[in-house]
């Protein structure tokens, strides 16, 4: 992902998690800041030790990020956002977690309306 689309600042994400909205499913949990200083969106990946080691992690941010640069297009402009990822996604294969993930982002409202 692209330095301009991350969001890696712990004073960033405490903001975003302090003072913006939350959407979840059972898989991911979708935190939203708007914040108009900025062209596109910001996003940040949250995986707790508690989903099992570094590899399964980092995977599953790899697999996150993936999914958010394919649909970068049809995400809303101007917000922070964070996604945390709870213990039923790491079972998931890419298209699963990519329709759970998207699933979250529209009941976020954080995909635009074609």
């Amino acid at each position: 992902m692209q330095q301009q689309y991350r969001l890696a600042k712990k004073e960033d994400f405490n903001k975003v998690y302090r003072f913006g909205k939350s959407a979840a499913n059972m898989q991911y949990v979708i935190y939203y800041k708007p914040n108009a200083q900025i062209e596109h969106f910001r996003l940040g990946v949250s995986a707790s030790k508690k989903l099992g080691g570094a590899v399964v992690r980092n995977r599953l941010r790899r697999v996150i990020k993936e999914i958010i640069r394919h649909h970068a297009d049809d995400i809303v402009a101007k917000y922070d956002l964070i996604v945390i990822v709870r213990k039923p996604a790491v079972d998931l294969d890419y298209h699963a977690a990519e329709k759970c993930l998207l699933h979250a982002f529209k009941k976020a409202k954080m995909i635009k309306v074609k």
